[in-house]
């Protein structure tokens, strides 16, 4: 069951990548495809919200949940900026620095504490960068600069980094309910947060936005639901492993989304980014293997 909860959530999270980078094209802003998401989410949640009791819950889950939301609204914000302005090609494969980003928090915060094996995989991801990039584009040295240079690339570091810190504050909040009363209230409390993140952090009209998105309607109708049920998987997943090995499953994905981006946007290099891909995946699943 764990399998089928894993390859779900990576299909839909990718489907749902593609469907936010097609929104941005459309010249929706970055942060209004997030709003709308979010919109749909809340929708979403509703039934549940009227239809179950919650008296059980106890402070720390809303304090955590709360917090959860709150970084992954800002992570949601980096990560359809970065979509907009990055191949969806290099933007799959860095999802393995979350790895990276999450055994250190992990290892803080939680005191899960990676091996040598462990950090070996670290490196191997960081190897794997030098490939996303041709041999044109200078020394290995040169090319991960550049890569780290790019305003896309940054804004994905970014996500990485927020979501990270969201994912301790789930886990957390899934000590204290199970992963739909979590799912519910993240939900719930992500609309506001991103609300005002459109009123005070664009300069863009919220009614020209709503114009340019009538026609888009079922994509935006679809990233919703394809989120609500990812999310919901990962919470299932986190709710039963650790927290560095539930995102090196999780960058299995990356594979499919380097061949949407070639199949659907006619990015460049798909032999090169592939290999990048898979000699990130063998970093992700050494870490996966440590005992």
């Amino acid at each position: 069951m764990e399998i089928f909860f894993v390859f779900g959530r990576l299909v839909l999270s990718s489907v749902s990548n593609v469907f936010q980078k097609q929104l941005s094209h459309h010249g929706l802003h970055p942060f209004y495809i997030v709003a709308t998401t979010y919109a749909v989410l809340a929708l979403l949640s509703l039934p549940f919200l009227f239809s179950a009791g919650f008296s059980h819950l106890t402070p720390p889950f809303w304090i955590n949940v709360l917090l959860a939301s709150l970084f992954d609204v800002g992570g949601w914000m980096f990560l359809v900026m970065s979509l907009s302005r990055t191949d969806l090609s290099v933007f799959g494969p860095l999802n393995a620095y979350k790895v990276i980003i999450s055994m250190l928090l992990a290892l803080v915060f939680l005191g899960e504490v990676p091996t040598a094996q462990g950090f070996a995989g670290i490196l191997i991801i960081v190897a794997g960068s030098f490939l996303l990039l041709p041999p044109s584009a200078g020394t290995a040295q040169d090319r991960l600069a550049r890569l780290w240079r790019d305003r896309g690339v940054q804004a994905r570091f970014l996500s990485i980094l927020l979501f990270s810190i969201g994912t301790i504050f789930l886990k957390d909040s899934l000590e204290h309910s199970g992963p739909l009363e979590t799912l519910i209230f993240w939900s719930l409390f992500g609309l506001p947060l991103i609300l005002l993140a459109n009123r005070f952090l664009t300069t863009e009209r919220l009614a020209d936005n709503i114009r340019n998105s009538q026609p888009h309607v079922l994509p935006i109708t679809a990233v919703g639901l394809t989120v609500f049920v990812m999310q919901y998987l990962t919470l299932v997943l986190m709710s039963q492993m650790l927290i560095a090995y539930t995102l090196a499953l999780f960058q299995l994905g990356m594979l499919l989304q380097v061949f949407l981006g070639y199949r659907i946007f006619n990015e460049p290099d798909l032999l090169r980014r592939l290999a990048a891909s898979l000699v990130m995946i063998a970093g992700s699943l050494l870490v996966l293997q440590v005992n």
